[in-house]
């Protein structure tokens, strides 16, 4: 069925190279380290989120030798250091690749998948089949070396909440088969389900040939036409279309236990884990299932199973103890802030403790700071977005691509506070 797609796609740039746009990709990785103000930066592929409880062990060791000794959590969930001393790179890859976590120096940046956390945990289909899968023909193919750090896959595991989060390539679980979108389209070819990781490689691969003269990153970059061509060519080699639009909105899993308890989950207050709370976690996996399954809402969720009610809430108590956020009415419940002033140059405020100082009522939606117009790690759908301008701070509520006349705020954190409970309201 997919002999129609060419098994590779010339590489627009050569790996590790330039990159697209005739600019530099600037995304970083463990390998090629940002420079922040704080110090560097590593981000850490995670694909699916999935870590055993020794490779968590693994990201602790690097943080406490080489950073500040946190783990930052980010929108795709994957894992970034910061606080790094510059020259830290050899050591720090030579760690990462004993525990597993670099498998391969060329793909390193291009390993990006998001997963359902709660996959095959609550009576929903598993993913980790796929997961696995991909990640080895990614790592094997010579083109997807060429695939930049922002180009995203995704494997939905049937519910629609990574299929929300706006990816290049979604896989979703349909019974014995499964659904291939490409970008943003409505329709979506059927395949079977032990065909999907490699129509999902292909796929990227086409993209790759079909960005080389537009020079885009991802789906949502190409030129109408270009688009329109690789989803046809695409849909020809995978397979009939189906109308199945994406979400709007992606819903993470809510804190708390699930699956009768199969699973616990928690969220982390602006996405940043200290070392105590990163062991408390550990412990809590290598007692029950050995994993750590990180969500792209800045999240975690610890497979079990638990055996008993009683056991998971214990288990939550810990770790709400510990300061992460174990239940949907926890204030904190859809705070999110990008790193802000001082560890961001850009950012024009601290706007962490900005958000911090607001934090009030549960809102219905989510909300997210940000401390310049880039917007760095914000969500997908539906949000309030507060955002630091020179005139104060400009807070809208945001629907998709859709975005409803801003109110700014001047220097006022009581109105400020006030602003944002009354637009997630």
């Amino acid at each position: 069925m997919l002999a129609a797609m060419p098994d590779s796609a010339p590489s627009p740039v050569p790996a590790g190279g330039p990159a697209l746009r005739g600019s530099d990709d600037a995304c970083p990785g463990t390998l090629r380290l940002h420079r922040a103000d704080d110090g560097a930066l590593a981000r850490v592929r995670v694909p699916g989120g999935v870590l055993s409880a020794d490779r968590a062990d693994a990201l602790l060791a690097a943080a406490e030798r080489f950073g500040d000794g946190e783990l930052h959590l980010t929108s795709r969930g994957n894992v970034q250091l910061r606080g790094l001393d510059a020259a830290c790179g050899g050591p720090l890859a030579e760690l990462l690749t004993a525990a597993g976590l670099l498998p391969s120096a060329a793909h390193e940046r291009a390993r990006n998948i998001v997963a359902s956390p709660l996959a095959g945990l609550d009576g929903s289909l598993p993913v980790s089949g796929w997961l696995s899968e991909l990640d080895a023909l990614v790592c094997g193919s010579a083109a997807a070396a060429s695939l930049s750090g922002r180009f995203l896959f995704a494997l939905d595991d049937g519910r629609g909440d990574v299929d929300a989060l706006g990816a290049d390539v979604t896989l979703i679980a349909a019974g014995d088969s499964c659904l291939l979108r490409i970008g943003a389209e409505d329709e979506v070819s059927r395949i079977p389900g032990g065909e999907g990781s490699r129509a999902a490689l292909l796929a990227a691969e086409t993209f790759l040939r079909a960005a080389r003269d537009s020079g885009a990153w991802r789906v949502k970059d190409l030129p109408d036409d270009v688009r329109a061509e690789l989803v046809r060519t695409v849909r020809a080699a995978a397979g009939p279309a189906v109308h199945r639009p994406r979400p709007r909105t992606a819903t993470p899993p809510a804190p708390g236990a699930h699956g009768s308890p199969n699973a616990i989950s928690v969220d982390v207050p602006l996405g940043r884990l200290t070392s105590t709370q990163w062991r408390l976690l550990t412990g809590t996996a290598r007692r029950h299932g050995d994993e750590l399954r990180l969500t792209p809402w800045r999240g975690i969720v610890v497979p079990g199973p638990f055996g008993r009610p009683e056991d998971a809430a214990a288990a939550l108590d810990a770790l709400a103890a510990a300061g992460l956020i174990t239940a949907p009415d926890s204030p904190w419940a859809g705070v999110g802030a990008c790193i802000g002033h001082p560890g961001c140059a850009k950012s024009l405020s601290d706007v962490r403790a900005e958000a911090g100082a607001a934090v009030g009522p549960v809102g219905r939606l989510p909300v997210y700071w940000s401390g310049c117009e880039r917007r760095c790690g914000h969500p997908h759908g539906e949000w309030i977005d507060v955002v630091v301008t020179p005139d104060g701070h400009r807070i809208s509520h945001v629907r998709g691509e859709r975005r409803d006349p801003p109110r700014t705020v001047r220097d006022d954190p009581a109105a400020l506070a006030a602003a944002v409970a009354s637009a997630r309201a």
